[in-house]
């Protein structure tokens, strides 16, 4: 079965398998001034999941994935102390504290425990910021590495279809579980793309730190990698080391 476009043929075969999902073969073949062996591209469809098939059966190397070091903006005791004042800003006590107050909490300590929490969650916000700017950094890695190798650079190569974008390479890392268990990917992905630098606590209110910044940070990564065009990779032909407080290879 075939389909004729303007910019050339597409054909295509389907299988079904035993469970009913359909995996597609589809080659296209383009005119647009490239040569016979790079004018064919190929793509794999398993359920909702588009993956750009390279030609050959051998895994590529790509650079290691190296996490940064959180950056320490102060001291602990001194985040404890700004976390307070937001407490205090806030008008949190009375209000949610209420309970604990009549439970037989003195106030200090239903202050500590506040502030603490929002220490807990601003900690987590500078764990995933710094996940964000290291991908972001690999990612600029892995385009230059795909750009020395022919099988590989015309898979970036965005006036082709299909092809694999810069949103690829973390749907690549999800897929190799190449992060730590508590890092949702596409959050720190967006508070990297959010912040170039992480701010201090005292820029957040207590409803950023306990409410709103994983959906601003889903929000934000969605928005950066929201074409719909971008295949996935292929995780069964790449490989890389993932070195953070151990170092593995995926």
């Amino acid at each position: 079965m075939g389909l004729r476009l303007p910019s050339g043929r597409i054909r295509f075969s389907a299988i079904v398998g035993k469970a009913g999902r359909g995996v597609y073969n589809m080659a296209s073949r383009f005119s647009a001034g490239l040569g016979p062996a790079a004018e064919v591209r190929m793509v794999r469809i398993l359920g909702n999941r588009r993956y750009v098939e390279i030609p050959g059966d051998s895994s590529f190397e790509l650079p290691p994935l190296m996490l940064k070091s959180n950056p320490v903006l102060c001291e602990l005791g001194e985040l404890v102390d700004s976390a307070s004042s937001i407490v205090d800003s806030e008008a949190l006590i009375p209000g949610p504290a209420q309970d604990a107050m009549e439970a037989g909490n003195t106030l200090e300590q239903v202050r500590f425990g506040l502030a603490a929490n929002l220490v807990d969650q601003y900690r987590r916000f500078i764990s995933h910021w710094t996940w964000g700017e290291s991908v972001l950094e690999w990612i600029r890695q892995c385009e230059t590495s795909f750009e020395t190798q022919p099988n590989l650079r015309v898979l970036l190569r965005p006036d082709l279809w299909p092809h694999a974008g810069r949103s690829s390479f973390v749907t690549l890392l999800q897929d190799k579980d190449a992060a730590d268990s508590q890092i949702v990917l596409e959050n720190a992905m967006g508070f990297r793309l959010t912040f170039r630098h992480p701010p201090p606590i005292e820029c957040f209110s207590e409803k950023f730190l306990f409410l709103l910044n994983s959906s601003l940070g889903a929000t934000a990564y969605r928005a950066w990698a929201g074409r719909e065009d971008e295949a996935s990779l292929p995780p069964e032909r790449f490989q890389f080391i993932v070195m953070t407080d151990k170092i593995r290879e995926v």
